[in-house]
């Protein structure tokens, strides 16, 4: 059975200025919304099918959209998945996850 799937504010926050760099930047790339929609729905389906991410306190995982080349960070709660994260993948460093823990 699916778990719901929550994201943050500081989540969201990223898909929003992923999205505008996305549409400004890249106009014949793939669409950002579309390929993230699917990664909620499989997050959802099957949280343990991300990768571990290492960080202290929390068990995070992340999925790799490949066609736009973005991680979605995430943590597996009781009763639903919380997606606390969407980051560049070429940033060459991992997003701020302080206070997850």
């Amino acid at each position: 059975m699916s778990k719901p799937v929550r994201t943050t504010p500081s989540a969201d926050a990223h898909v929003l200025a992923l999205d505008q760099w996305w549409r400004e930047n890249r106009e014949k790339a793939p669409d950002l919304a579309e390929e993230l929609a699917m990664a909620v729905r499989t997050i959802g389906a099957m949280p343990a099918g991300g990768r571990s991410y290492p960080h202290p306190g929390a068990r995070v995982r992340r999925v790799l959209l490949r066609a736009t080349r973005t991680h979605v960070y995430y943590v597996e709660r009781d009763d639903h998945v919380l997606v606390v994260a969407v980051w560049g993948a070429i940033r060459g460093v991992g997003p701020d996850l302080t206070g997850l823990g």
